[in-house]
């Protein structure tokens, strides 16, 4: 890695965070951050994508009242601590802006163009929650390279504890350290480091899992039910492989193996003709009500 270390790479822990896109992952980011104390701005695409972001957010703190996991003024705070915006403006002022938008590489490119001159304090870092796609090619849209990596985290992000960090080439070290610090001791998180190749450790690992339960049913070798019946309580897997697919979204299963395959061409990233046809129709999981499973 190229080492452009400064003074300034003394700089104090962010508190103003941005968020882009307010999707399952932004909306999940963005509560995490408000948990740990810090000042919000998340930004979407349009008046109706915010309501849909502000109602994620609400349901999972309510969720977490339910449980006994949060006071009713607890939640009144960490509501009280994200705004929300529909442009890229509002992230001016931030110290640390994490995108989470679609896992679509051209929409990536585009933002980090366009964040990297925003951003008013040249020690603002810049990151991606992509699953996937090189942070060398962000970096190098951004204008500060040097300030950008990847921070890949899991879902649920309010409750999954793992977040993958992911320097490039053109990351400065001292990045990385103000990263690895802002998870491990800010959101009480535990990360892990990764290198800048399509998938990560765990994508790398399990994307190709998946894609095989896919091409199992859509073989017709066992039902969904059975596919994921097998794993659960076969391997003490706590989900099936095809729910799974349905939680993490099956064009984001899709997005992730159609870039792994792009950058290794192995034929187990590459995704079967059944993915591929129900994510054209729109059954994509959770997020559509209808996937492997239907969900009322």
């Amino acid at each position: 890695m190229t080492d452009t270390t400064t003074a300034r790479d003394t700089v104090a822990p962010p508190s103003r965070i941005g968020i882009v896109g307010g999707g399952l992952m932004g909306s999940g980011i963005a509560e995490v951050n408000a948990r740990a104390g810090a000042d919000v701005v998340l930004v979407e695409v349009n008046e109706q994508a915010v309501e849909g972001a502000r109602g994620r957010i609400t349901s999972s703190l309510e969720r977490a009242q339910h449980r006994g996991k949060l006071s009713a003024e607890d939640a009144a705070t960490l509501t009280s601590r994200i705004s929300y915006e529909t442009t890229l403006d509002a992230l001016a002022d931030r110290e640390l802006v994490i995108e989470a938008a679609s896992e679509d590489e051209n929409i990536k490119l585009d933002l980090f163009r366009r964040l990297g001159a925003l951003l008013d304090s040249p020690d603002a870092l810049l990151v991606s929650n992509t699953s996937s796609i090189p942070i060398v090619k962000l970096g190098a849209v951004s204008g500060r390279a040097d300030r950008v990596m990847g921070v890949h985290f899991f879902n649920p992000a309010p409750v999954m504890q793992l977040v993958e960090l992911i320097p490039s080439l053109t990351t400065a070290p001292a990045t990385l350290e103000r990263m690895r610090s802002f998870v491990r001791e800010q959101l009480g998180k535990q990360p892990i480091d990764a290198t800048d190749r399509a998938g990560f450790v765990v994508n790398s690992l399990l994307v190709p899992y998946l894609l095989s339960a896919i091409r199992m049913y859509e073989a017709g070798y066992a039902s969904a039910v059975d596919i994921d019946q097998g794993m659960v309580l076969g391997c003490a897997h706590p989900m099936g492989p095809l729910a799974l697919c349905d939680l993490i979204g099956l064009d984001t299963v899709r997005a992730i193996g159609v870039s792994m395959y792009q950058e290794f061409k192995e034929p187990l990233y590459s995704p079967p003709p059944l993915l591929e046809r129900m994510v054209d129709a729109g059954l994509v999981g959770r997020k559509s009500k209808q996937g492997f499973y239907p969900y009322p």
